[in-house]
């Protein structure tokens, strides 16, 4: 068995499996709910939180397989398991193990900060590993998220101080839901753009409340943070709110110049996925005797392993298979 790097994404040959296949497929695992990894397929297996929210942005799912953490099934000579990611609510990791013993995982976008949001992140032990490495640089190390969101809090405090209107810029689901709920937490009355509002929603009907939130109609009432996406900031959605104070909530914070490609104020380190070191330290936790890096900076980290002498490389963007140990 191999994995193979096609046009719509990763396939398992041999099997009917594809992993967060961008286009139509017969059968795929989506690994979460974020709109790059989520298509209309013939059938699909997913957590039933990533279920739900492919059903938001895209309508019924057909022939969802709806499969909870750690219970494994089997799909021809394969027995499969989801694990949690800890990337956002119902984020998964995908373990495989062939008749001969052989364990697969792939990770999808993987987060082990301790998360409010989301499940828990547990590693994934396996012989193979195949990794997403959208920050897979070693120029991309986070600060503690206790550490960042404090420091979002401390912004926010002082914008207000000032009778400013606070403006966080996150993406309608995972990101914005996590400072949300941290901020609620704190005692903040929070307004959100309708595309987090709904997401919000749907985080509470899936066992994860998100308190003191309305929606946001084009006003914001004195001592309230508003979220809205990033792609708002640079149209006239702001335009009646002055004086206000902009923040981005990424993790390309760590990236010069990343506010003002935001068209905010100020960036925050604020990420769901793992870092560079992060993604080195869970690597070795598996024991995988060898690695395939994808996405992002896919050669950069196997690189990086390789020189921690592990058996790393890269899946390309061209077509390409590799064989799995």
């Amino acid at each position: 068995m191999s994995v193979e790097l096609r046009r719509n994404g990763m396939h398992l040959t041999g099997t009917p499996l594809s992993l967060d296949a961008k286009r139509k497929s017969p059968l795929c695992f989506v690994s979460h709910g974020h709109s790059d990894h989520i298509a209309r397929h013939e059938r699909t297996i997913a957590t039933a939180a990533t279920l739900r929210f492919m059903t938001h942005r895209l309508g019924p799912v057909n022939a969802p397989l709806a499969v909870p953490y750690r219970q494994p099934f089997d799909l021809g000579p394969l027995v499969l398991e989801l694990l949690p990611a800890g990337h956002i609510l119902g984020s998964a990791q995908l373990r495989a193990i062939r008749s001969d013993g052989k364990r697969i995982v792939y990770t999808g976008d993987l987060n082990v900060a301790p998360s409010l949001t989301a499940e828990a992140t547990e590693v994934a032990e396996c012989d193979t590993l195949v990794i997403e490495s959208t920050f897979g640089h070693p120029r991309y190390r986070f600060p503690p998220r206790a550490e960042v969101l404090g420091q979002v809090e401390e912004w926010i405090r002082k914008q207000l101080e000032r009778g400013a209107v606070p403006v966080l810029l996150g993406y309608p689901l995972g990101k914005s839901q996590e400072a949300m709920k941290y901020l609620a937490g704190r005692g903040f009355p929070l307004v959100a753009h309708a595309s987090i509002y709904e997401v919000a929603q749907l985080y509470a009907e899936l066992g994860v409340p998100i308190e003191n939130v309305r929606l946001y109609s084009g006003k914001v009432e004195p001592g309230e943070v508003l979220f809205i996406p990033p792609h708002q900031a640079r149209g006239g959605a702001l335009s009646a709110l002055w004086p206000r104070a902009t923040a981005v909530l990424t993790g390309w914070a760590v990236d010069r110049g990343a506010a003002w490609r935001y068209g905010a104020d100020v960036a925050f380190p604020l990420s769901d996925h793992a870092d560079f070191p992060t993604l080195m330290s869970y690597a070795k936790a598996t024991g995988a005797k060898e690695v395939i890096t994808c996405h992002g900076f896919a050669e950069e980290l196997a690189q990086a392993l390789r020189d921690a002498g592990i058996d790393a490389r890269p899946l390309g963007g061209k077509p390409q298979q590799l064989t799995l140990l």
